[in-house]
């Protein structure tokens, strides 16, 4: 209280002072709020399980669990997740990791003709060149790292397509809080979260609310995570360890905050039946700079003490160094328990959340037998699954507006190859690859694919190096006549 008033009265004749003080006990009264926020609804969840709240039906839902039941839940768990992938740096490393995985430098598309048919030569050629146009004019390698960052975060992804006047397919990506049920189809209990699908089957999707406004869902692609089937929106992927970020969060900063403090505090001096007066006076006459704040009216002593300072004092002065008392390690062993709680829910090891090698084995991590190999290879089928869809929908708006022959939707498929996961020795992998080759297994298209190299553009290189004059070695013959 003493300080306070001594505080107001030093700024009484500075109304900004005034303010700039006022602000700043609000502002610390407000963080230590938010610090110590407890969610009364947490008592609901102990032991992982809802409470039956007093008056509810015992009736369980057809349902599996969920944690949203109308668009408002929905909306509180998305705001979470986004601020955490805006603000936790283990969420961000996080996402930012399986994206690496996943998408890597961008997966490769090719057109191929289909098997056991007669396929002219130029076909593939012409549908090559359509999804070439559209993976360069919608950006679609740095957009698929979007793709899987929104599918993460939001736990759902909405790609919305338009068709040009030239015939081009255009992406774009649709907000989730853009997708809500209109107040006139609230009571359309098919109508719900956005999304309107027929009366009989949630799985077949027939408009989607975009503003309001209804869009067929022919022109929307919608890719949600971790729900069923029947669900009709996603989940994101960090819901079920939210509160562990928070808390990791906050471990790690009240940490440092600690070790601030007590590493900013060189020493203390215990003055044994010292008075109030005679303290003040040695602080005085050991002092080097004094500097008075304006806003709290108090004079702060510096004293400035050299490498090598020897201190002497008379027998009732004692000197005592906090630091030296500081262990972190203790709070760190809690910090990675933490952790190792977010790595499982990612079927991640720790230091892919972390980026701390110290404790792990890449090689012995990124093997075939691995899970973490396996949940990405997973995630990968998944999502080229989902690429396949989009890059068939682009023939079929080139078929249907004249740029490519309607016999392309019957004999030409698309191949995807996503980037590799395990650990390879890439001599031996290019010898695997030689033998394969070398016993009609492996054709060079797809050699080249796996390679992350384009087959059409080599053998255009190849001709243009033989244009200058440079005679093909015996290996290229070789190939060339094992080839025919």
């Amino acid at each position: 209280m003493d300080e306070s008033r001594n505080a107001a009265r030093a700024a009484s004749d500075h109304p900004a002072a005034i303010r700039e003080h006022l602000e700043r006990r609000l502002t610390e009264a407000w963080q230590s709020l938010w610090d110590n926020f407890v969610d009364p609804r947490e008592s609901y969840w102990d032991d992982g399980a809802d409470w039956v709240a007093l008056g509810a039906a015992s009736a369980g839902s057809p349902l599996a669990k969920i944690p949203f039941l109308n668009e408002l839940q929905l909306r509180e768990i998305r705001d979470q997740c986004r601020a955490l992938a805006v603000g936790n740096e283990f969420a961000i490393n996080g996402h930012e990791n399986r994206i690496s995985y996943l998408v890597g430098p961008g997966h490769t598309y090719r057109a191929a003709p289909k098997k056991a048919r007669d396929v002219p030569q130029e076909l593939p050629q012409l549908a090559q060149a359509v999804l070439d146009e559209f993976v360069a004019s919608n950006g679609w390698h740095r957009r698929q790292q979007e793709i899987v960052r929104r599918y993460d975060r939001d736990g759902e992804v909405f790609l919305r397509f338009f068709l040009t006047e030239e015939g081009e397919t255009r992406v774009r990506f649709v907000e989730p809080g853009q997708i809500s049920t209109p107040p006139e189809k609230a009571s359309d209990p098919a109508a719900t979260f956005g999304i309107q699908s027929e009366a009989d089957d949630v799985e077949t999707p027939l408009a989607y609310y975009i503003d309001g406004v209804a869009v067929e869902a022919s022109e929307i692609q919608h890719r949600k995570a971790n729900v069923d089937y029947n669900v009709k929106r996603g989940l994101p992927l960090f819901y079920p360890v939210r509160k562990n970020l928070r808390r990791a969060e906050k471990l790690l900063r009240n940490m440092s905050v600690v070790a601030e403090i007590q590493s900013a505090i060189a020493l203390i001096r215990k003055h044994r039946g010292g008075t109030k007066t005679g303290v003040q006076q040695f602080v005085a006459g050991q002092t080097d700079v004094s500097v008075a704040s304006a806003a709290t009216g108090q004079t702060t002593n510096f004293r400035r003490f050299g490498p090598g300072t020897i201190l002497d004092a008379h027998g009732g002065i004692e000197y005592d160094f906090p630091a030296a008392g500081l262990d972190a390690a203790n709070y760190v062993t809690i910090l990675q328990a933490e952790l190792r709680a977010i790595a499982s829910r990612l079927v991640m090891p720790e230091f892919m959340l972390t980026s701390d090698a110290s404790n792990a084995n890449f090689a012995s991590t990124m093997v075939a037998e691995g899970p973490a190999l396996r949940m990405f290879a997973r995630l990968q089928a998944d999502l080229v699954s989902d690429d396949l869809q989009v890059m068939r929908r682009v023939l079929r708006n080139a078929v249907a507006t004249g740029r490519l022959p309607s016999e392309v939707l019957e004999l030409i498929e698309i191949q995807a190859e996503p980037p590799g996961l395990e650990v390879r020795d890439s001599l031996k992998e290019a010898e695997a690859f030689r033998i394969e080759f070398a016993n009609g297994i492996l054709s060079p298209q797809t050699w080249s694919q796996r390679r992350g190299l384009d087959y059409d553009q080599e053998q255009a290189n190849w001709k243009q190096h033989h244009a200058h004059g440079v005679a093909p070695s015996e290996s290229e013959v070789a190939k060339k006549n094992q080839v025919a």
